[in-house]
This record gives structure tokens, C-alpha cells and sequence, in this order.
């Protein structure tokens, strides 16, 4: 295993055991519940939306490894940021997770959620991944 791949084990490792994203917001503005059934992953998320900003974001849940993880990085690259920076991002971080063109400037923008990139050569594991992302696009468009 190279560097990269062991940073990116790392930081999805980390994400998958930390909790400080996993919790219930006061007041939330808007939630969304997210499921697959392939794996059982469950996750509601809960968004702070103040105008067009994301002011904060959290989950609760339950799930495999990844899709905790993945879960977790979404909350921390999304908060603060408004929510077509957000539709953005996902729709980068969806490209990237079914294997399709995606610009290294654009994998950037995906801070830590690059590290989920390798998952797309694991086809079980992809919608674990893209779980909380897709929920997260859910809310965001209704």
C-alpha cells in the first residue's frame, strides 16, 4: 500500500469511529432519511439552512464503516457552505465515486471525501458510499 492510500485508509478510518458530526441538531430547519437496503446503512440527515448558507449539518444512524465515514466527511465539507456549492460538491463526489471523468482541481474541491475514491472499485461497497450524499441532494432539491 502506498502513502496516499494509507493517509486515505486513515481518514476514512477516523471518520467512521468519530461522533462529532453524529448527533441531533437543535432546531434543525430541514431532515432527510436515507437507507439501503443492500447493506442496512440508515441515516437521517439534519441541516441549520439560515438564507442560502448550510450552517450546520449533522446525522444519526447507523451503518457500515464507509458509509458512516462518508457521512461524516459530507457533514464537514458541507457546512458552511451555500447550497449550490453543495449540489456542486455532490454532484463531483458522484462522478468520481461511479468511476467517471473528474478533474484533479475538481477532486480537490472534495477535501477529505477524495479518500472514498478507491471504493469505486468495490461495486458492493459504492452505494454505502453514496448514501448520505444523495440524501443530502434529496434535501437540498425539495
Amino acid at each position: 500500500m502506498d502513502n496516499l492510500e494509507s493517509i486515505y485508509t486513515d481518514i476514512i478510518l477516523q471518520h467512521s469511529t468519530e461522533t462529532y458530526n453524529k448527533k441531533n441538531l437543535v432546531n434543525p430547519t430541514d431532515k432527510e432519511h436515507g437507507h439501503n437496503p443492500s447493506c442496512g446503512d440508515d441515516i437521517t440527515l439534519e441541516v441549520i439552512i439560515n438564507g442560502n448558507i448550510i450552517e450546520d449539518i449533522a446525522y444519526t444512524g447507523h451503518g457500515c464503516a464507509i458509509s458512516q465515514a462518508s457521512t461524516s466527511i459530507l457533514c464537514d465539507l458541507l457546512k458552511g457552505k451555500t447550497k449550490e456549492e453543495a449540489i456542486e460538491l455532490i454532484n463531483i463526489f458522484l462522478k468520481m465515486i461511479k468511476r467517471e471523468d473528474v478533474s484533479e482541481e475538481e477532486l480537490d474541491r472534495l477535501e477529505e471525501a477524495r479518500a472514498l475514491q478507491n471504493i469505486s472499485n468495490m461495486p458492493a461497497r459504492v452505494k454505502c458510499a453514496e448514501l448520505a450524499w444523495y440524501t443530502m441532494q434529496k434535501l437540498i432539491e425539495k
